[in-house]
């Protein structure tokens, strides 16, 4: 039985704590947040214990690992002093929004016997790693395409938006990682953005929508669409293209139900309304992975590099439309 502390008890940290609490070799054994009061509300229904003192936590030699669901800032400082303490960390993206502060933190662990896992958790929705596996296996020939399509239903609060670090680095963070899951290495990266869905976006300095083009060391190239706002709900596809063959993954829904009448036919539901319903098995298969890792010593997968290297797609994207230019790396 692997023992957790779970840093953050907000949104995502809900999410972990489920996931955490329905996995058989795992046990919640606190939360720990600045807000004591949510700690508490999460701890109780989880049968943990709440707590507002990081120390106290990282002290506790009964405790095996750390999840990080806490805010981006929190992060840095939160995995170095965990790796420190000698405990397994599976931390939420980004590591930061600064890739000087990432870099630091990696010097700071990088000589420590580690087991640090980045939530990258799409690596680990069923559909997408059943087409990764399948194109790493040459069932579409030589790779040629990738297409990623990522959209919201709806833009988050401004709020939000103020300590996101922006679209590619709080949103095509995930994409980035998606790509680089498929192509490896990126060489070049173009992008544009748009704003057309909301004024508050705007008056954040952030774009609310984006189409990304890279070019992998393979010759390879992949584009990413994001809108922070679909009128039909969370839009999450995927296409790889290959010399042979393609492969597709597309919207998911509650059931697969249809009607067909008089006036429409292949009507279906809408939707699995947002990430929290969609990459519900994902968060469940990263935890089982991280789990296996802790138990087996073996490193997990995305880690730290992975990380970094997805932030660094971003600060890539951005320069690129800034610019107007091809930014290449390597």
């Amino acid at each position: 039985m692997v023992r957790f502390g779970l840093f953050g008890a907000g949104r995502i940290g809900q999410v972990h704590a489920a996931t955490l609490a329905a996995h058989p070799r795992a046990e919640l054994v606190v939360v720990c947040d600045p807000m004591l009061e949510f700690a508490g509300r999460l701890a109780d229904t989880h049968g943990a214990v709440a707590t507002s003192d990081v120390d106290a936590v990282l002290a506790d030699d009964t405790i095996d690992a750390i999840v990080i669901g806490s805010p981006t800032p929190t992060h840095v400082d939160l995995l170095s002093r965990a790796v420190l303490a000698g405990k397994a960390v599976l931390c939420e993206k980004p590591i930061d929004l600064d890739l000087a502060r990432v870099d630091a933190c990696w010097e700071q662990i990088k000589d420590v016997d580690h087991t640090v896992m980045i939530g990258f958790n799409r690596r680990f929705d069923p559909s997408f790693a059943d087409i990764r596996s399948r194109v790493a296996a040459g069932e579409v020939g030589q790779l040629e395409q990738l297409i990623v399509i990522s959209r919201d239903p709806e833009p988050p609060p401004a709020a939000y938006l103020a300590a996101s670090g922006g679209l590619f680095r709080d949103m095509t963070i995930h994409d980035f990682d998606m790509v680089r899951f498929f192509l490896g290495d990126v060489v070049e990266v173009s992008a544009t953005g748009t704003n057309l869905v909301a004024d508050h976006v705007r008056e954040a300095g952030d774009i609310d929508g984006a189409v990304v083009v890279l070019r992998g060391a393979s010759g390879a190239v992949a584009q990413i669409t994001n809108s922070r706002r679909c009128a039909f709900g969370y839009d999450q596809r995927l296409e790889a293209f290959g010399s042979t063959g393609m492969l597709t993954a597309d919207n998911l829904r509650p059931t697969s139900v249809r009607y067909s009448g008089a006036e429409r036919t292949e009507a279906a539901a809408p939707y699995l309304n947002f990430f929290l319903e969609r990459y519900l098995p994902a968060y469940r298969a990263e935890l089982d992975h991280f789990i296996g890792a802790v138990e087996n010593g073996t490193e997990p997968s995305p880690r730290f590099a992975d990380g970094r290297a997805a932030l660094l797609l971003a600060d890539a994207a951005g320069e690129s439309m800034r610019t107007g230019s091809v930014v290449r790396l390597g």
